[in-house]
């Protein structure tokens, strides 16, 4: 599957706070895409009803007896795996998103969406007092440079990286890093 070339999103929800997200997801800002998103959304929570209502049918066999009938001819050997394969696929989440939430006078703070709708986003909370520096790093993958952001935390032996994931290029990286320092350690006047 090939995957989307990472975007960087702003919010500037006031002067002393600003939101970087970085995602592979393809930005919604036409009628059209809004409308696609929102039908595959519909597609998805309706397979994920269907394979919950067989799933129950095949248990309990009374609430729906044609479809319980039905599916008495298929033993769990086989329903079973289809099923948790359905619902798999219906709760996986098709993108990756990372963001970086900086405040000033209080830290910063990094997330990563999990893989699944099921499972809670990897979050970390850093506060300014044990920031020592942020700073963009160089590292070879394969063949090629990637740049990422680092931020060094006291007492820590290793940086913690923003974005880890998706390596986003050297042109969001840079503005990143830039409005990161500005919002932590430089307020404009």
């Amino acid at each position: 599957m090939l995957t989307a070339r990472p975007h960087l999103t702003t919010l500037r929800p006031s002067p002393s706070t600003v939101s970087y997200t970085v995602s592979t997801a393809s930005p919604r800002q036409t009628l059209p895409s809004q409308l696609l998103h929102y039908i595959l959304l519909l597609q998805r929570i309706l397979l994920g009803l269907i394979t919950t209502l067989v799933l129950f049918s095949k248990t309990f066999s009374t609430p729906f007896p044609p479809l319980s009938a039905y599916l008495a001819r298929f033993p769990w050997i086989q329903v079973a795996p289809l099923a948790l394969a359905t619902l798999f696929l219906v709760f996986r989440r098709y993108h990756t998103e990372e963001s970086l939430l900086t405040l000033r006078t209080l830290g910063i703070q990094t997330r990563t969406l999990s893989s699944s709708y099921l499972f809670p986003a990897d979050t970390r909370f850093i506060p300014t007092s044990q920031i020592r520096d942020i700073f963009i790093h160089e590292a070879f993958r394969g063949f090629e440079v990637r740049y990422y952001l680092a931020v060094v935390v006291e007492g820590e032996g290793e940086v913690v990286v923003v974005f880890p994931n998706l390596l986003p290029g050297r042109a969001i990286v840079e503005e990143v890093w830039r409005g990161a320092r500005e919002c932590l350690y430089e307020p404009k006047g």
